[in-house]
């Protein structure tokens, strides 16, 4: 509780006419005694009606507030948020309300000021900018309420208690490519590409042809029919996909408003909606967290919900990269062959532990690493030197790309492909991959 400006102003007031009606009595100049009766009179007078109001205050009951808002935002990207507040008082009140917003979650037009009308409901709202993924609580609404006569303002700290969820926002930062990845589907026609084989899926029966194998013979089917009808077979053309993502301190780079981590994330979650469209199934691994996750490859567009779900407060940690410990973690948990992607930033100490664990991963599946590096690093490269200093920052990092390079090349060697990108152009890059891939038949 805290004097408002009416009970300031008043108290200055007479205070001072005190001060003024003081100093002419030090001066030895007439004044009427009545005049300072008056004024400790009336300076009584507002003390009483202080406390008078500050319990009036303090026995007024709170508002009810009740706050409306989406069940989940999109990083970076604003949104609203309404509040609905009304009151059992039998005159207008005007209040001030400021929404407890937690941290990592950027706001506009906060606090508000609204004027609650007797009997009926008041709907006020502010925006909402979320700067990191993960769930947030909203605990509190503060109100400031000013007292019957105006003399005192009270704050009340409601407990109004929501729930929302931040997720990546890879449709609006990718939202020309989605398009452009339909196009190019269409275009392709990957999906269309279907030849006669023997392979695991079933495609139709049909009368039997010389030249056809006794094993696709559907014996069932002759018998209804009294005529040999065969089964025919299409090439499995659906593939898994499993994104290893490294959760580690290279990952918490950052050239932009997103780190690394996030642009992998974004990347990860772009080349997932073109592999299910295709009928491929997605899944994803983290290694390097703080909070393992995994999430089993599955077809369907309701994987990419559970994906975003599966992976919208995972964050990057302060761990080394361990390559061997989550190959041999993948391996046990993925038995059929499949495109595995690496998301990883690679550096060139990693050589002997990284090849290691990509070459048992080969054995067994497709392999696809894929390396951020910082823009940064691009711009110092073709910054021009001129200083003793910038010779060596030019030299360190030639060096470092260098080394960097090497490793690129030694994999390759390998027969391991490697992407090396900027993380702004990580899912381009890895969708181009993708979609050449199963264009040519690699998939």
């Amino acid at each position: 509780m805290k004097p408002s400006r009416l009970l300031l102003i008043w108290l200055a007031t007479l205070l001072a006419i005190g001060i003024v009606l003081g100093a002419l009595r030090a001066l030895d100049i007439a004044v009427p005694s009545s005049l300072l009766a008056i004024n400790w009179g009336l300076l009584s007078a507002l003390l009483a009606l202080a406390i008078i109001d500050a319990i009036r205050l303090k026995n007024l009951p709170s508002p009810h507030v009740q706050r409306q808002m989406p069940g989940s935002l999109a990083l970076g990207r604003w949104g609203e948020v309404r509040l609905e507040v009304e009151h059992d008082f039998a005159q207008p009140l005007n209040v001030h309300i400021f929404d407890h917003v937690p941290h990592g979650l950027d706001f506009e037009y906060l606090p508000l000021s609204v004027e609650l009308q007797p009997g009926q409901q008041s709907q006020i709202g502010y925006r909402l900018r979320p700067l990191k993924r993960g769930h947030f609580t909203f605990e509190h609404c503060e109100i400031s309420l000013p007292s019957p006569m105006g003399l005192w303002s009270g704050k009340r700290l409601l407990n109004v208690v929501d729930n929302t969820r931040v997720y990546p926002d890879f449709a609006r930062l990718y939202g020309g490519q989605l398009l452009a990845v339909d196009n190019w589907l269409s275009q392709l026609g990957v999906r269309q590409r279907q030849r006669r084989g023997l392979g695991l899926e079933f495609h139709q029966l049909r009368e039997f042809r010389e030249g056809d194998s006794l094993r696709q013979i559907d014996w069932k089917a002759t018998a209804r029919q009294r005529t040999p009808i065969a089964r025919e077979y299409q090439d499995e053309r659906d593939q898994q996909i499993i994104f290893m993502l490294d959760c580690g301190r290279r990952m918490r780079s950052q050239d932009d408003e997103l780190s690394h981590f996030d642009h992998a994330l974004n990347a990860c979650l772009l080349l997932s909606y073109a592999a299910l469209r295709q009928g491929d199934a997605v899944g994803l691994c983290t290694f390097a967290s703080n909070q393992p996750r995994y999430l089993a490859p599955i077809k369907g567009s309701g994987q990419l919900k559970l994906l975003l779900n599966t992976v919208y407060d995972l964050d990057s940690s302060q761990r080394p990269a361990d390559y061997q410990t989550a190959a041999n973690q993948l391996l046990a948990r993925q038995k059929r062959r499949a495109l595995v992607v690496l998301v990883t930033n690679l550096r060139d100490e990693d050589d002997e532990d990284l090849l290691t664990a990509v070459k048992r991963l080969s054995k067994q599946h497709q392999i696809l690493v894929v390396s951020l590096h910082e823009e940064a690093l691009d711009h110092l490269r073709h910054t021009p030197v001129q200083t003793l200093p910038e010779t060596l920052v030019y030299c360190g990092t030639v060096d470092y790309l260098n080394a960097r390079a090497e490793l690129h090349e030694r994999l390759s060697a390998h027969g391991v492909s490697v992407l090396d990108a900027r993380p702004g152009e990580l899912g381009a890059g890895l969708v181009t991959r993708y979609l050449s891939w199963k264009k040519a038949g690699v998939l």
